[in-house]
């Protein structure tokens, strides 16, 4: 199969060919966010009164998870801080296991959000059960894409429970992180709901063109993922995205444009692939440039794809692609997605379980948990 096929060419394969390669649920998955988003969003609306019990008065929100489900996290974080001005922090579930309380926001009451594809991780129920014995002051919200998950049964009265499409079936999480986030973001948006579901509705239209503007990048050796602060959940997503589809063959990086000339620059050889998140605030946008010409200017990388809203030629160099996209966290996940999906196929993997050795698995298997 032609390595350099796009999402509509590998959508158009008879589904024995998608089974055979491997990529049937992956890519269904991918695909489908734009209606999920919709379908996301209306669930989220319904459930106003239920989460208007948690969230009113709350003075600091604690968005956790683990691995992909924190950055969900980390997505929107920055979003709700803003539109909320309180504390909300994204905070590894694992974190919570071996720090407690004493790593999350001061101010109470709070809201702990647990966020999870399955909620069967081991430390996913252990760490929302200690932080809630630990401070009464603490309410909770879950978060998850199955409905039989100990999260969902044991928190029954406080989960929302998303449409079952997003518990992907595929190793990796991608549907499932986007719609967790965007469910996330509605606790910044509820007293406007008509906003927030203008927001979904925004964002589908904008998911459905770029999953088809996405270009296969080709051979690299490896990946680099560069973002604004506000950015960085999107960044560090797409890294393991590529780590994990890749079977850990493409080593990755995700780093911040101002953070990444302060050693991991030493990372960017020759092979390496360089996927920059662009925001349209203007003082970020000028750092971006500036470390994009730096990039240039030592002749750093293989190639670059820029992602971005009004993309000056001047940041391109022969061999770069620029492709129109809206500054949103949950697209460029998308974007990140699609790369690691035609990374995979161009090494001969198997996308939905690419992992040949079995060293990682669709949820984590169980280990103790320690008091």
């Amino acid at each position: 199969m032609n390595p350099n096929l796009d999402a509509g060419d590998l959508s158009a394969q008879p589904v024995e060919t998608q089974q055979q390669r491997g990529y049937y649920h992956t890519l269904r998955e991918i695909l489908q966010q734009p209606d999920t988003w919709l379908d996301t969003c209306e669930r989220m609306l319904a459930a106003a009164p239920a989460i208007g019990r948690l969230a009113d008065g709350v003075a600091s929100i604690v968005l956790t998870g683990s691995g992909s489900s924190l950055y969900a996290g980390e997505c929107v974080a920055p979003v709700l801080r803003r539109e909320l001005g309180i504390a909300v922090e994204a905070i590894a579930a694992g974190t919570l296991l071996t720090d407690g309380t004493a790593a999350m926001p001061l101010e109470r009451p709070g809201l702990l959000v647990s966020l999870a594809r399955s909620g069967n991780s081991p430390e996913s129920v252990a760490a929302a059960s200690a932080v809630l014995a630990a401070d009464p002051q603490m309410r909770h919200l879950v978060i998850t894409c199955n409905a039989s998950g100990q999260l969902a049964t044991e928190y029954a009265r406080d989960a929302i429970v998303l449409d079952d499409r997003t518990n992907d079936r595929s190793l990796a999480m991608t549907s499932s992180l986007t719609n967790m986030s965007l469910a996330a973001l509605y606790l910044g948006m509820r007293r406007t709901p008509e906003r927030y579901r203008d927001l979904c509705a925004t964002l589908s239209r904008a998911c459905q063109a770029l999953v088809m503007n996405v270009p296969a990048a080709g051979s690299f050796g490896r990946a680099v993922f560069l973002a604004s602060p506000v950015g960085i959940g999107a960044a560090r997503e797409s890294a393991l995205k590529m780590l994990e589809m890749t079977d850990g063959r493409v080593p990755t990086l995700a780093e911040t444009y101002l953070g990444v000339r302060h050693g991991p620059m030493s990372f960017i050889h020759s092979d390496t692939l360089i996927v920059c998140y662009l925001s349209t605030d203007p003082l970020l946008r000028a750092y971006e440039a500036d470390l994009i010409a730096e990039l240039d200017r030592k002749h750093l990388g293989q190639a670059k794809i820029l992602f971005g809203e009004s993309i000056p030629a001047g940041l391109l160099r022969a061999g770069d692609a620029a492709i129109d996209c809206p500054d949103c966290a949950l697209l460029h996940v998308v974007a990140g997605q699609l790369l690691a999906l035609y990374r995979c196929l161009a090494e001969g993997l198997h996308p939905d379980s690419p992992c040949a050795s079995g060293a990682i698995n669709r949820v984590v298997e169980s280990f103790p948990i320690h008091s």
